[in-house]
């Protein structure tokens, strides 16, 4: 899979992909992350990308020509699945969304900046809309890195174990079971005796009513979907 970015700020985005689960996909040839500055398609010498809105009003809007150009060229090296715009207007990325995406072969994400992108590029190019909360943040690049992150480890071959992600919280509209290492015994408190019994069945079905009551109290709206 290959994932690019467009930002304005893509220092903002180095750290989350050169280090643990996604550092390794990459090395394994399993995930391929590109962060594109936008400034490379500034309209001018001064590297404009962004101007004053239409109307009135505080804050810059990202403009249409720099994002327009550098999607059309990056549309010449290849076909994406999906065109991302981040932004907070969406219903909320969720296990389901994470899951779909991971399946994709390619996907462009662009981050807003400043007060967002012109919308004729959202009705023209983007595909999709992602939401990572009812909140708005200085720019999507953070919300990106979260939703790559959220993708990359459901490759195959990404995670160690090919299970793990399996039993990850809302893989199936459960919270994830509580878990337990060693000691045994900390400080009085003992993990339950069903764990150390080596009987996987039993594990299995604690760990399933486990995640049913933990669901029931934490996020009851998840058992109405």
């Amino acid at each position: 899979m290959q994932i690019d970015i467009i930002t304005a700020v893509p220092e903002l985005l180095e750290s989350p992909f050169n280090h643990s689960i996604m550092k390794r996909a990459q090395e394994k040839g399993l995930l391929t992350v590109r962060t594109l500055n936008l400034r490379k398609w500034a309209i001018n010498k001064h590297m404009q990308i962004d101007d004053y809105q239409f109307g009135g009003g505080a804050g810059m809007v990202m403009m249409p020509e720099p994002l327009a150009n550098a999607i059309d060229e990056l549309q010449q090296e290849k076909k994406y699945d999906e065109i991302i715009f981040m932004t907070p207007d969406v219903v909320s990325f969720n296990q389901r969304a994470a899951n779909a995406l991971s399946m994709k072969e390619n996907i462009l994400i662009i981050c807003g900046h400043y007060k967002g992108i012109d919308e004729r590029i959202r009705q023209k190019y983007v595909t999709k809309e992602i939401s990572i909360g009812d909140y708005v943040l200085s720019g999507g690049e953070l919300a990106a890195a979260v939703v790559v992150d959220a993708i990359g480890r459901l490759i195959p071959g990404v995670l160690n174990d090919e299970t793990s992600a399996l039993f990850d919280s809302f893989q199936d509209n459960l919270l994830a079971p509580p878990v337990y290492t060693r000691p045994a015994d900390f400080r009085g408190d003992k993990v339950p005796e069903i764990l150390l019994q080596g009987d996987p069945k039993k594990v299995e079905e604690w760990r399933h009513e486990q995640s049913m009551q933990r669901t029931r109290e934490r996020r009851p709206d998840l058992l109405d979907e």
